[in-house]
């Protein structure tokens, strides 16, 4: 059964809205991570930030302010009207939220437990219900007044792909007719912190593939598809997971469990390797991962495949991260370019050379594969492509 998506709102480090996420995507532009200091001490680190305000949250729904619903009702806001005719056609228990995040309200929480220890008291904003993992798609039930199933998938950074393979799922079924998916993550103390732990953050932008790669850059965004049967020109025709749980946070060197996933996905799509377009890679820029992932493509795509890492101009988004990048194929598919690799052009001896997609570069066949890989070796690719 097609899964189409109908519409997408999304917001990140590139812009807001398709339009000015498509113009800053596809011309390379890194301008939106910015150097900051403040999240870790004694570090000055480039962040994918969101600039400027974010919608208010309704005055109803106060007890669920979090700057992770204000990213998340920025991009619902831009397919509004879209959602609405959705659920005016399907009604409130036939239309679904599945969301991806990592961080959900985490900071708010963070800084209210900090004002506790230092006071003896929650500050009057403090709500618990802000950091629980279901709190996105609670929010957004809430919002549009929705009784149909409502939940979050985390899973780290295969979240928001994992969202969007159960939205199919309960199209699949029969359990919906319409599916608002895709994922949301903020900008926190707690991720940076973690991944400085690990030693894992870079201090200058982020290098995919390159032999001077040496860590990520983390950003946030929020990414919204309406996913139904009702037909359009762009689908998730395929995808596919597996787990290879080699290591809490290190991925399989070999790349097996990232095989994988692409190969099932290819096989749910039902196509061949040569038929992929372009493939968006996870392409973290931490040693290990691009290792894996380099012998991983080259395995499956011989003859090459055009590729390339979006990171260096959103960060990575984490939670959000596979939403994202899908969407970033979706909007490929609407403007006929593939987004570029942007690196220093130094490629790593060691590992297999790939394709690198340049600015300008035209998409020239019609189905795009987008990889998420996560902790513990959680592994998703999906594949968006025009829909038959």
């Amino acid at each position: 059964m097609s899964a189409y998506l109908n519409a997408l709102g999304l917001i990140c480090a590139l812009g807001r809205g398709q339009a000015e996420v498509s113009r800053n995507l596809f011309a390379g532009d890194c301008s939106g991570m910015r150097a900051e200091s403040g999240w870790v001490p004694e570090r000055v680190l480039p962040v994918g930030g969101v600039q400027g305000e974010l919608a208010r949250i309704p005055v109803e729904l106060g007890q669920q302010s979090s700057r992770n619903n204000q990213l998340l009702l920025e991009a619902a806001l831009q397919i509004e009207d879209e959602i609405r005719q959705a659920i005016h056609t399907y009604g409130t228990s036939r239309v679904g939220v599945v969301l991806g995040t990592s961080t959900s309200g985490i900071d708010e929480a963070s800084r209210g437990i900090a004002e506790y220890l230092r006071d003896n008291h929650f500050p009057g904003t403090y709500d618990y219900q802000q950091q629980e993992l279901s709190a996105p798609a609670n929010f957004l039930a809430d919002w549009l007044q929705l009784s149909g199933p409502a939940y979050v998938i985390s899973t780290a950074c295969t979240s928001s792909a994992r969202a969007l393979m159960s939205a199919r799922r309960l199209l699949d079924l029969g359990l919906c007719d319409a599916v608002i998916c895709g994922g949301v993550d903020s900008l926190c103390k707690l991720t940076l912190n973690g991944f400085s732990a690990l030693e894992a953050v870079s201090d200058t932008r982020c290098n995919p593939f390159s032999r001077n790669r040496d860590g990520i850059n983390i950003g946030e965004a929020a990414v919204l598809f309406l996913m139904s049967r009702q037909p359009a020109p762009i689908a998730l025709l395929g995808s596919g997971a597996s787990c290879d749980a080699h290591h809490i946070s290190a991925p399989e060197p070999s790349g097996k469990g990232a095989l994988q996933a692409m190969r099932k996905a290819l096989a749910s799509a039902k196509l061949m390797p040569e038929q992929i377009g372009y493939l968006n890679l996870h392409g973290t820029a931490t040693q290990h991962n691009d290792a894996m992932e380099s012998l991983a493509v080259a395995s499956l795509f011989p003859a090459g495949v055009t590729c390339s890492s979006t990171k260096p101009m959103s960060g990575h988004t984490l939670g959000a991260a596979g939403a994202l990048e899908a969407a970033f194929c979706w909007l490929s598919l609407r403007h006929g370019q593939v987004p570029p690799h942007v690196w220093d052009g130094e490629a790593d001896p060691v590992l297999p050379a790939l394709q690198w997609a340049r600015v300008g570069e035209p998409l020239e066949k019609n189905c795009l594969m987008s990889n998420s890989f996560a902790f513990g070796g959680n592994n998703v690719s999906l594949i968006i492509g025009e829909a038959p």
